[in-house]
């Protein structure tokens, strides 16, 4: 979140063949000496008369070119009529599914704003291929892709004072994860007590269908990118810090990622 060189001038060699005047002489260096300049000069030869050369008013300038809006526009395929790339119609893409043995309930995509669906994008990051990039205020993940692209998810982040950012990679990954509360979380509501041993993998579990987990220096940093139940809660600054995806996006997330353990990802605050 991509240069043409011209060719270098012939090289000019100077013949000796004849005898050269004063005057040829005075005449040549009054032409080497024009090379880089806009007028002409008097050099002092008899007859000649000062010169100044036609002034080329500058040409106008152009208006900027139009901001690319990746609304409408991807770099490797060209504007959808339908505004989603080549990546599926929202209500496919988030139609109920059955998966490791959970019915995933149907999200009604016209009760989210089209920028938090699913779809191709022109990449904004700059970041290498592979790279997964969360953008913290514009409540966007991006999975880099090769040709310029990045695929884009919407997401919901942690409440104030509840964020990380920085450079780390994906450690793991699970399916269907069981959630264990900090204990930090634990003494902010003493009713998670029961959740101290895990909560198994389900429909209403915090975690959702997959969670990715990121690790700094090899070090666990407690923060997630993960499924959630609340779906209703995408593009909104509502969980403990880690990343919410839509359960149907986090399983398309996690079947895209590659080297596990080796995926880097950069969180922009």
């Amino acid at each position: 979140m991509k240069l043409a060189f011209s060719s270098p001038a012939d090289t000019l060699e100077p013949s000796f063949s004849a005898p050269v005047s004063r005057r040829a002489a005075l005449v040549g260096l009054g032409a080497l000496m024009l090379g880089g300049c806009s007028r002409t000069i008097d050099i002092g030869l008899p007859g000649s008369q000062p010169k100044v050369a036609a002034m080329t008013p500058p040409a106008p300038p152009q208006p900027a070119p139009p901001p690319v809006s990746e609304e409408i526009k991807t770099a490797s395929v060209g504007p959808n009529p339908g505004g989603y790339g080549n990546l599926g119609k929202p209500e496919l893409m988030y139609a109920a599914a059955t998966d490791n043995g959970f019915r995933l309930p149907a999200i009604p995509p016209d009760q989210l704003k089209p920028i938090h669906l699913r779809r191709l994008v022109v990449d904004p990051t700059g970041e290498a291929p592979g790279t997964i990039v969360v953008h913290l205020q514009k409540r966007h993940l991006y999975l880099v892709q090769e040709n310029g692209d990045a695929i884009r998810y919407g997401v919901s982040i942690g409440k104030e004072g509840f964020v990380w950012s920085g450079r780390a990679v994906v450690d793991h990954t699970r399916k269907w994860p069981t959630w264990t509360p900090p204990s930090e979380m634990v003494a902010r509501k003493p009713a998670l007590k029961k959740y101290a041993g895990g909560q198994p993998g389900g429909l209403d579990n915090p975690l959702g269908a997959r969670a990715l987990y990121i690790y700094k220096d090899g070090v666990d940093t407690l923060f997630r990118i993960h499924g959630t139940p609340e779906w209703r809660s995408i593009g909104k600054a509502a969980s403990s810090g880690c990343v919410r995806m839509i359960n149907q996006d986090v399983i398309d997330l996690y079947d895209r990622v590659k080297g596990k353990g080796k995926t880097p990802i950069v969180v922009v605050a």
